[in-house]
């Protein structure tokens, strides 16, 4: 790496600079001196890389805190400990550094920690009975859980790990690429700084196995398509003994033959005769609590005239009460009469003045007003 210059002077900033000022300032000077705006000029090409170099550090805010408290030194191999120390108390790479500056919480500054084991999903099917009351169901996955035999860390009872030889421990590889100096996952540890002596021979290594498990999952009332519940750690389980995901519920709701679901409301379309519409009258619907639910039919009611009844639906999710029961009347036209209920529905049809369908009546009254009929 080029050494330049302080980094600060090169990119014309203060040491207190903050990181928008910090990325300002080598824009500008990136712009000014880049080679395609000085084509020939060595001394631009020159600068153009220093401040790049200057930039690449003081962004980061672990880099930069090395080289505010070592300079130029942080970023060489082999460099003595600071402070007027040495023999052997040299660092390896930067990682060492951060290590000294910000304590082993840093481990190195690049070693990955195990990764959580992955969020399962499970669809379940269930009854507009069963979302109503709740419900324990039982279901059955095969999910990759713990290695029983090596306690999920990998290696063969009786045998460990070892720091990684390519990493040093520290679960990143250093590489020159060109001007820059590069870190990357260690491709022997994957980025753990440790590796397996002696793979478990039951779980190869991994730490867990893929093993059928039964579960119990309670469904509380009210629930509805696209519900959510969510089982913590009963997901898949981490690599190396790290710690598993969860696993999430999804609720379909199958269609019922009476009732559709509006939210915590129930809806049902219920057909009556024209009879039971022009006089009034009581129906009874079954309920999903097994209850019948009576409802007042008020004379003269028409189709599609909806009659509600609260707190007579589905149990509110988490919370008190219930919806409403919402019925839609269709008035039903007879279309098998017998020759005595003709007789009486003319004898009916004889006395009608057009005030009984008020509605009716308005309708022909505007054609004839319209129309000069």
């Amino acid at each position: 790496m080029a050494l330049d210059g302080d980094y600060y002077e090169l990119l014309e900033i203060k040491r207190t600079a903050d990181d928008g000022t910090i990325k300002s300032s080598y824009r500008r000077l990136a712009m000014r001196w880049h080679p395609d705006k000085n084509p020939g000029d060595a001394d631009a090409e020159h600068r153009f890389k220093a401040i790049s170099e200057a930039y690449e550090v003081l962004k980061d805010p672990q880099k930069r805190a090395a080289y505010d408290r070592f300079g130029h030194e942080a970023f060489k191999q082999g460099m003595s400990g600071g402070g007027g120390q040495s023999g052997g108390a040299g660092f390896s790479d930067l990682g060492d550094i951060f290590e000294t500056i910000f304590g082993s919480a840093f481990g190195g500054g690049s070693r990955q920690q195990p990764r959580r084991g992955a969020d399962l999903r499970y669809d379940m099917e269930i009854g507009l009975d069963e979302a109503f009351h709740g419900k324990q169901a039982e279901i059955e996955i095969e999910v990759a859980a713990k290695c029983d035999t090596c306690d999920g860390s990998g290696a063969e009872p009786g045998t460990g790990k070892r720091r990684c030889n390519l990493c040093g421990g520290h679960g990143q590889v250093r590489a020159q690429q060109g001007f820059f100096m590069v870190e990357r996952t260690c491709p022997t540890c994957h980025g753990r700084g440790e590796v397996i002596e002696k793979p478990c021979r039951n779980c190869r290594g991994e730490g867990r196995v893929d093993t059928p498990q039964k579960l119990d999952v309670a469904i509380p009332p009210g629930v509805d398509t696209g519900t959510r519940i969510r089982l913590a750690g009963r997901g898949e389980a981490g690599p190396f003994g790290a710690p598993a995901g969860d696993l999430y519920i999804f609720i379909h709701i199958r269609r019922h033959a009476v009732f559709e679901r509006d939210g915590s409301n129930l809806v049902t379309r219920v057909p009556i005769a024209f009879t039971t519409a022009a006089l009034g009258g009581e129906i009874e619907i079954p309920g999903l609590d097994g209850e019948c639910i009576k409802v007042d039919i008020p004379a003269g009611i028409q189709s599609g005239k909806q009659l509600r009844k609260r707190g007579a639906g589905m149990p509110v999710l988490q919370g008190r009460g219930r919806g409403d029961l919402v019925t839609e009347i269709v008035v039903e036209t007879p279309s098998k009469l017998s020759a005595r209920q003709k007789e009486l529905l003319r004898e009916l049809q004889e006395t009608e003045t057009g005030d009984e369908t008020p509605q009716s009546k308005g309708f022909f009254d505007r054609i004839r007003d319209a129309f000069g009929a």
